[in-house]
């Protein structure tokens, strides 16, 4: 900063652009949490979008296109979550944050201008580049500056380390506006698609996004790294062919082609070559962008674990309980968005308080082992819907899942954090989101396959596409199986969410320093 004088920094440590005062850090973390906000809602935004889009870039065959159209953001976020954790460690939070910024921003100008569904897929995954680093590096930078400098330590065995006061705060925040931004997406998207148009859901994200860029130039002011490491971009590569065979698998597979189909096995077959390639790449590289050493840290290893099974059963809860209100009750789409809400507001609300008493000195494996109960009972209590269960039982399990998410989402990230060796964060904080994205791509295909092969077995015949064209007595028997097998399904995930209590009761009994 002009009329500050910083002494150089030795080779191999970092050096800080200039001491942050309390209010640049405010300033600071409220762009994270807008720039959170940008890519949470825009990796959702689309899915209540669709008919307009379609209707206006191609009526003939874009409907055949909508899948791809959905998929393309979140498959390239996910592929280039690895090489982001690293570039933060090697070239710095706030260098890398700009540009994944600014990479969504062009994503986004691209997908309004967008002529063709061809066009706006390829812009879509352009955008999804840069909306993926952001959820990740933000929280990395939310982390540096809710810390006074690096951490000082990190227990070789239990991956206990030291932050100043506030820390855990930050971070929470940062989680929790992610869990709300994912529950409020679709709501938004089909209320800017109907007020304003479709192209207004990408353009929306230019001058908020401008505005967040220009700010943090000056504003964000973290470690910079004065060391030159080596980007193991062999690895990164093997990491995205890995998550982008499992995601296709998990999309394509019993939908666009058969389970067995040579598509679907070829995909498999490349997805466990990819991952073999890629632990052995990790073992024998000298700088590897997952180190697998990592592992060897009881609260990474179980954090890993438990937000992964996380993954797992959001998308029972979100996406099955949309499918259940407009199928069954004949909810409208809108409508239906609605419903989140309950869930948006117990994230944040218990998200915001149980960030402030782990901050205080509570134990974050309290709020751990609290979450995981709060949102087993809560898909416990949707495995039991039935055709005319009251809608306000389904808001109350959906508030009652806000409360068990939001004690989990942001306190999971504290917990890698912690666990992280100073010179790994970033990399560490890319794990967590890279091991929830897998658990939400698993845990959407193995949902579909419970619901189809369930429907087929207790259905009147065809598929759960064909109950809206079903009348009378026909129908209602439709409807009572497609009910018994949402409930299988919620029931799926309450035993993916109690063996993510049954590890949590497993974590050390952490607690930050006041």
């Amino acid at each position: 900063m002009p009329g500050t004088a910083t002494a150089p920094a030795p080779r191999g440590t970092t050096a800080t652009e200039g001491p942050p005062g309390g209010r640049s850090v405010t300033i600071a973390v409220a762009l994270c949490i807008v720039t959170i906000l940008l890519a949470v809602l825009d990796s959702n935004i689309v899915s209540s979008a669709t008919v307009p889009i379609v209707r206006d870039l191609d009526p003939v065959h874009g409907v055949d296109r909508i899948p791809w159209l959905i998929a393309a953001y979140q498959l390239a976020a996910t592929a280039a979550l690895p090489l982001y954790g690293k570039l933060c460690d090697t070239l710095g939070s706030k260098k890398v944050f700009i540009g994944a910024l600014a990479a969504f921003l062009t994503g986004s100008a691209l997908c309004g201008m967008a002529q063709s569904m061809g066009e706006l897929i390829a812009a879509r995954a352009f955008q999804g580049i840069g909306g993926g680093g952001l959820m990740s590096v933000t929280m990395v930078v939310l982390r540096e500056l809710g810390t006074a400098g690096p951490k000082e330590g990190v227990d070789a065995q239990e991956g206990k380390g030291s932050k100043a006061k506030g820390g855990d705060r930050k971070g929470s925040i940062g989680g929790i506006i992610a869990g709300a931004g994912m529950a409020l997406g679709p709501w938004l998207g089909g209320a800017l698609a109907d007020h304003a148009g479709w192209r207004w859901i990408f353009y929306v994200n230019l001058p908020v996004g401008i505005a967040v860029l220009i700010a943090a130039l000056f504003a964000v002011k973290l470690p910079v790294r004065t060391t030159r490491h080596r980007i193991d971009f062999l690895g990164a590569g093997l990491a995205a062919a890995f998550s982008t065979a499992l995601l296709l698998v998990t999309e394509w597979g019993g939908a666009d082609y058969a389970w067995t189909s040579p598509v679907i096995v070829g995909l498999a077959v490349a997805a466990v070559v990819a991952l073999g390639l890629f632990l052995w790449r990790q073992a024998t590289a000298a700088e590897p962008i997952l180190p697998l050493s990592l592992f060897r840290l009881r609260l990474m290893r179980y954090g890993f674990a438990i937000q992964g099974l996380v993954g797992v059963a959001m998308i029972g809860s979100i996406v099955y309980v949309m499918i259940y209100l407009q199928v069954v009750r004949g909810v409208a789409a809108t409508s239906a968005g609605l419903f989140l809400v309950p869930m948006a507001i117990g994230m944040t609300v218990v998200g915001l308080v149980s960030g402030r008493l782990v901050a205080a000195g509570w134990s974050q494996k309290t709020f751990v082992v609290s979450g995981t109960v709060f949102a087993s009972a809560a898909l416990a209590l949707l495995s039991t819907l039935d055709t005319d269960t009251g809608l306000w039982t389904v808001r109350g399990a959906l508030l009652l899942m806000g409360i068990g998410f939001g004690q989990l989402i942001g306190q999971l990230i504290e917990l890698v954090q912690d666990a992280a060796p100073p010179a790994r964060l970033g990399v560490a904080t890319t794990g967590v989101r890279f091991f929830q994205t897998l658990g939400t791509a698993l845990g959407a295909s193995l949902f579909g396959a419970v619901l189809s092969r369930v429907y087929a077995s207790q259905g009147p015949g065809g598929t759960t596409s064909d109950i809206g064209r079903l009348t009378g007595s026909a129908r209602v028997h439709a409807l009572d199986a497609f009910v018994s097998s949402t409930d299988v399904v919620f029931a799926c995930a309450t035993g993916a969410m109690v063996l993510a209590l049954l590890l949590a009761t497993r974590l050390p009994g952490t607690r930050t320093s006041a």
